[in-house]
């Protein structure tokens, strides 16, 4: 069993975040909103189920999955894309 990851995270820094965005192919305007959020997350972490909330002044998002079983992630409110 993977070590209790339970907890809220703060955010502290970033650095290269546009360089790493753009290799990722992501257009200028949305890489400009990532790199001035500044983005918390909170996981509950029971057993082999997770729950990450990311936490921003314009949105949260949360991801609910279980551990070791393939999920289709939906982040169409981000860039559209839909992935596994």
């Amino acid at each position: 069993m993977p070590p209790n990851l339970t907890g809220y995270y703060r955010f502290v820094s970033q650095e290269n975040m546009d360089n790493y965005l753009r290799a990722l192919d992501i257009n200028v305007v949305l890489r400009k909103l990532v790199c001035l959020l500044k983005p918390d997350k909170e996981i509950i972490h029971t057993g082999d189920h997770m729950i990450i909330r990311t936490i921003t002044s314009l949105r949260d998002y949360v991801m609910d999955f279980d551990l070791g079983v393939q999920f289709e992630e939906d982040l169409g409110p981000v860039d559209g894309r839909k992935c596994q």
